[in-house]
C-alpha cells in the first residue's frame, strides 16, 4: 500500500463512471474534489455514507466540491446503486483496483480473526491546484458530508 500525505500532488487517476464515461483528475483542475473510496455497493456503511454525501451534496457543491466515489463494483452496480439511491455524482468502476492501489487504499483487512484484501474506507479531499487537503481514513458513514466540512473548517 502507498502512503498519500496531506500536502502532496494528488495521483493522477482515469476511470470510468457508472456510464462508461471516462473521468479522469484532469477533469477537475480548478475545483476542490471529494474522492472516496468505498468497498461495495448497497451495503450498510457504505449506503450511509453515500446517502450521506447525496443529502450534503448541495452544501459541498456551494463550497465549490465535486464527489466522485470509487469502488471495485462494475458499471452496472453502480447505476443500479445510483438509481435506487437517486445519488446525484459519479461512481468510477475500479474493478481492476488500479485507482485504489494508485491511492494505497487497496490493502490487508481483518475482520473476525481472518485476513482478506479489500477496500480500507478513506476520503481524500484534492484541492484546486491538485494537491491533497485532507486525508480522512475514520469515516464517519452516516454523517460523512458533515465530517469533511467539519474537517475543512467550513460550515455547511
Amino acid at each position: 500500500m502507498t502512503q498519500l500525505n496531506e500536502g502532496e500532488k494528488a495521483p493522477y487517476f482515469k476511470g470510468q463512471n457508472q456510464d462508461g464515461k471516462e473521468i479522469t483528475l484532469d477533469d477537475f483542475k480548478g475545483k476542490r474534489l471529494i474522492l472516496y473510496f468505498y468497498p461495495k455497493d448497497n451495503t450498510s456503511g457504505c449506503t450511509a455514507e453515500a446517502c450521506s454525501l447525496n443529502e450534503g451534496y448541495a452544501s459541498l457543491t456551494s463550497q465549490g466540491f465535486e464527489v466522485i466515489g470509487v469502488s471495485p463494483d462494475p458499471a452496472s452496480s453502480h447505476q443500479k446503486f445510483i438509481a435506487k439511491y437517486n445519488l446525484s455524482f459519479n461512481l468510477i468502476a475500479d474493478t481492476d483496483k488500479t485507482i485504489m492501489e494508485t491511492y494505497g487504499v487497496w490493502g490487508e483487512k481483518k475482520m473476525y480473526g481472518r485476513s482478506y484484501m479489500g477496500v480500507v474506507r478513506t476520503t481524500f479531499v484534492i484541492g484546486q491546484n491538485g494537491s491533497i487537503e485532507k486525508i480522512i481514513t475514520k469515516v464517519n458513514t452516516k454523517d460523512h458530508a458533515n465530517q469533511i466540512l467539519k474537517e475543512l473548517d467550513i460550515k455547511g
